[in-house]
């Protein structure tokens, strides 16, 4: 699970969980067009995306980076192959007309998020942090 954060028109901060897929040093999500974060990122595309796990073992991690929106076939049938290996048949998208579609047709958009920095924090024995540049 990862959760995704954006900023609302004035400013406020936004922040929903989801589902998303690391391919070809990118994060992939998908959104809905009547959805917040799909507003939100038509007016700011800068996102954070952080995972982890609520064990005392592991790593967190945040990503900063922009929401670019793909709409390439090519790229939208990667993508799919992608989350049905990650998530199984339950998240099995389909590619339609440029659109990125779960079981119940929702979703629709798909976003790419290359990172500009990312953050890793440790947890356990070996706790610390440490960040990343990209570019």
């Amino acid at each position: 699970m990862y959760w995704l954060s954006t900023v609302r028109p004035d400013g406020h901060p936004h922040l929903r969980p989801l589902i998303a897929a690391w391919l070809d040093e990118a994060l992939y999500f998908s959104t809905g067009a009547d959805e917040r974060k799909y507003k939100n990122l038509a007016g700011n595309p800068r996102v954070l995306l952080t995972t982890g796990c609520n064990l005392r073992k592991g790593m967190d991690v945040v990503v900063d980076g922009e929401a670019v929106r793909v709409s390439y076939e090519a790229q939208l049938r990667r993508v799919t192959d992608e989350f049905l290996s990650k998530y199984g048949e339950e998240w099995h998208f389909t590619v339609r007309d440029g659109a990125f579609l779960n079981p119940e047709g929702g979703g629709g958009l798909l976003y790419e998020v290359r990172p500009k920095t990312a953050f890793g924090f440790g947890r356990g024995d070996q706790c610390g942090q440490t960040r990343w540049r990209f570019w």
